[in-house]
């Protein structure tokens, strides 16, 4: 009998049943000998036995008369012979089963969630695990009712026997994959799936591509080719391990050498080639000429201008290029696509006359405008000054978006230097010009105060038109350092126009206006000559300030500062004394104070006083002196 358990044996040759069959003889040998023999008519006869359990041992052995075996009275014993029988037709047809180079049919019963049942016309049935027929996209190849090719591999302990699609399939087209590998003929595969280091092939059995076999490149994402088909060639077999290994990149290497020779022979600066876009970078593309690669530089793809190629090409795209520099020693060619039209700014002082309005799309925004354009490659600026009239804009990015459709008017074109200046608001009335017409100086207005600076306020008098009220025309009367000190932002307020500059986009308003000039009045009052009571406000080494007004300050100099006698008089802060106007300047509102022609005035005024109770009788000069003495 045939080891069933060694995988390795031979096929074994069918049972001969004229050999392997037991005679009556060798069945009834150890049978006891039948003291009396019985004849019963209903029972059958040995030859109706043999013909009616097993016709093929009848067959290969000449039926004995029923005299000659009398022995054989008992269909027991030829039951034995029969199942004898067919346990080495059994263990025949499993020793042909287990041996790898025997491949048999079957038909799929049924799937389970691990296996395929398969009915292999043994005395069990046979399991294919599951991961042996799932296609690239994990389902089954098989469902039941099909017809499979196997390999049995073994019987398992638990009952049934382990099958082998894949052993089945590789003894089926092992003949032709080994001569594609001899002759490097090219074979037709599916990738099936991902495993550590490649993928996995199915060339009607499973094969391995390495990841470095794949692209002439280093590829990062294998999984983008799994359920590809694609062409591989056999580089290595062990037809002992049934190891397979393929490659993708050597074809790639023959087709590129190819392409590149054909290339090559009319590849010329200022010739126009057809190309792949391969690969997409900061600084541009690289297109395939067939064979040989090229660099489209982003400064060449565009007359105007691009943040990214891919604003222009993408990746697998086929384009038109002109080929600017080729060097052939080191098989570097240099690309442009914008050559292959005319350069737009070449005629653009023509198309784009200084007035015209033109429509545009905003391509960017920055802090100090927009970037129009106008057409492909011409591009104009519009300058966040040229946006609107107002001056309240902080930034573009209120007034346009990137996107938006525009409308301006040419300002200036530059061919040279490739650019135009853009206007928006020129397309709107300017509200300065008829500002005169509608604030004549002397006009009283009101607005909210918009901004405090060092310098003074400006007031919003409507939208659009600020008005400008300097420091030194807030009061009349106070020494304002900072228009904080009087205004607050926010607040509305009264004031005056004192002026407007369209041209400069400027009006002067003033606060202090709304009040009576007090130096006007002052002036109006006054003369040299007129004693005038004054607080010390401060004092200088060359003199002291004085108020001797509401708002009105005049200057005693040191030189004026002493008293009948003419001695210095220290005038502190503070202090109040009379003092006598000596010079006065409407002009420049200024006012000359004394403190010593005050004492001259009252010395002479002493002495006419004096004058007149004696005026009957002689004064002599010793009178004078006694009176003086006694005041």
């Amino acid at each position: 009998m045939a080891d069933v358990l060694n995988p390795e044996q031979t096929e074994s040759n069918p049972l001969n049943t004229e050999l392997e069959t037991p005679t009556l003889e060798a069945a009834t040998e150890h049978a006891e000998p039948s003291i009396e023999t019985t004849h019963n008519p209903e029972a059958p006869s040995a030859e109706a036995a043999l013909e009616t359990e097993h016709p093929v041992a009848v067959a290969s052995e000449p039926v004995r008369s029923i005299e000659d075996e009398a022995d054989l009275n008992s269909m027991e014993d030829f039951a034995a012979v029969l199942e004898s029988f067919d346990r080495e037709q059994a263990a025949e047809a499993a020793a042909q089963a287990f041996d790898d180079s025997h491949v048999v049919s079957g038909t799929v019963i049924k799937l389970t969630d691990k296996h395929v049942v398969v009915d292999v016309g043994l005395k069990s049935e046979g399991l294919i695990p599951l991961e042996q027929v799932v296609d690239h996209a994990g389902q089954p190849k098989l469902h039941p009712g099909d017809a499979v090719e196997v390999v049995i591999e073994r019987e398992e302990a638990e009952g049934g026997y382990l099958l082998s699609y894949e052993k089945a399939q590789r003894h089926r087209v092992w003949d032709t994959i080994e001569k594609a590998a001899n002759e490097k003929t090219i074979l037709t595969g599916t990738v099936l799936g991902r495993v550590k280091g490649g993928l996995t092939v199915d060339i009607g059995i499973k094969a391995f591509l390495p990841g470095s076999q794949l692209e002439i490149r280093p590829v990062r994402n294998l999984d983008a080719y799994i359920g590809q088909q694609i062409e591989i060639r056999v580089i290595k077999l062990n037809k002992k391990r049934g190891n397979v290994v393929v490659s993708r990149k050597e074809i790639l290497e023959e087709e590129q050498t190819s392409k590149r020779s054909k290339t090559l022979e009319h590849l010329e600066e200022g010739s126009i080639l057809t190309g792949t876009v391969k690969n997409l970078t900061d600084y541009g593309a690289f297109v395939d000429l067939g064979g040989i690669d090229g660099l489209l530089h982003i400064t060449d793809m565009s007359w105007g201008r691009l943040t990214h190629p891919r604003d222009l090409v993408n990746v697998a795209d086929e384009i038109q290029v002109k080929v600017l520099k080729f060097d052939k020693d080191k098989q570097r060619v240099s690309l442009g696509f914008k050559q292959l039209t005319p350069d737009p700014w070449l005629d653009a002082v023509e198309r784009y006359p200084i007035g015209a309005r033109v429509r545009g799309r905003v391509l960017s925004v920055t802090d100090y405008g927009a970037f129009v354009e106008l057409e492909q490659g011409i591009e104009g600026l519009v300058h966040v000054s040229e946006m609107t009239w107002s001056k309240r804009m902080k930034h573009p990015s209120k007034l346009v978006k990137p996107g938006d459709e525009v409308e301006t008017v040419i300002l200036a074109v530059n061919p040279g230097d490739r650019r135009i200046s853009l206007g928006m608001k020129q397309l709107l009335e300017n509200p300065w010009e008829h500002l005169v017409e509608r604030y004549p100086a002397g006009t009283n207005v009101e607005g909210r105060v918009r901004n405090l600076t060092d310098f003074g306020a400006f007031i919003e008098i409507e939208d659009g038109i600020d008005g400008l009220v300097h420091v030194s025309n807030l009061s009349w009367t106070k020494r304002v350092k900072h228009p904080s000190e009087v205004l607050k932002k926010g607040e509305k307020v009264k004031a005056v126009v004192l002026g407007v500059e369209p041209e400069n986009r400027r009006l002067s308003l003033g606060i202090k206006q709304l009040q009576p000039d007090v130096w006007e009045t002052f002036f109006a009052q006054h003369r040299v000559g007129d004693v005038v009571h004054g607080k010390v406000l401060r004092s200088a080494q060359f003199g002291s300030f004085v108020e001797i007004a509401e708002g009105v300050e005049g200057l005693c100099h040191v030189s004026e500062a002493t008293d009948n006698h003419g001695t210095p008089v220290k005038l502190e802060a503070g202090q109040e004394h009379e003092f006598k106007i000596i010079k006065m300047n409407q002009d420049e509102k200024k006012v000359g104070l004394s403190l010593r022609a005050v004492g001259e005035e009252a010395s002479r005024a002493e002495v006419e006083s004096y004058k007149q109770p004696v005026s009957s009788s002689t004064t002599t000069l010793g009178d004078l002196v006694n009176w003086k003495r006694e005041q």
